[in-house]
């Protein structure tokens, strides 16, 4: 509103209806890894993004309350795993707490020692850049150190709270 008249103030949104709404937009799923002196760490991240191209940036949003971005934040490196069609069963694991989370996941070291997942479709390795206020998140903006990608693998997909696949081009 224009003119200087007050504006009405904004009504409070229903979390759970905020959810269910937002949950039409379907959305890779990720999981964010580091290595540490005790071994590796990881948390599943849906909130993934590309972000700039020069420099190049991506940024992830993980929850204010996650114990393990915590630890990736003082290590300040890590890998962004994008999951593939198939690996429900990483995503669910990595989103556990209290659980060795690579128990039976493969993985390799990136050049810059990041755990990255065997099979994903692509990784990218980063180092923060910056974190900034999200409400109950952090958005976290990650500067790219490396990054490759598996084009003959499909990517997991998260929509409207379930797994699903993209739908082939064939009719």
């Amino acid at each position: 509103m224009t003119g200087g008249a007050p504006s009405e103030p904004p009504r409070i949104v229903d979390p759970r209806v905020m959810r269910d709404v937002l949950g039409h937009f379907a959305s890779g799923v990720t999981v964010v890894t580091a290595d540490t002196p005790d071994g590796p760490i990881g948390f599943t991240c849906q909130s993934f993004s590309s972000l700039s191209l020069d420099p190049p940036l991506v940024a992830l949003a993980p929850a204010r309350t996650s114990q393990t971005w915590a630890r990736l934040r003082d290590i300040g490196r890590f890998c962004v795993n994008v999951l593939a069609e198939g690996q429900d069963a990483v995503s669910q694991t990595f989103a556990r707490s209290g659980t060795d989370k690579f128990a039976g996941v493969r993985w390799t070291p990136s050049a810059h020692g990041s755990p990255v997942l065997d099979d994903v479709v692509a990784w990218i390795d980063g180092e923060l850049w910056a974190e900034y206020d999200g409400g109950d998140h952090t958005i976290v903006v990650a500067r790219v150190l490396d990054l490759g990608a598996a084009p003959d693998r499909r990517p997991l997909l998260f929509h409207r709270g379930a797994y699903g696949l993209l739908r082939s081009g064939e009719p």
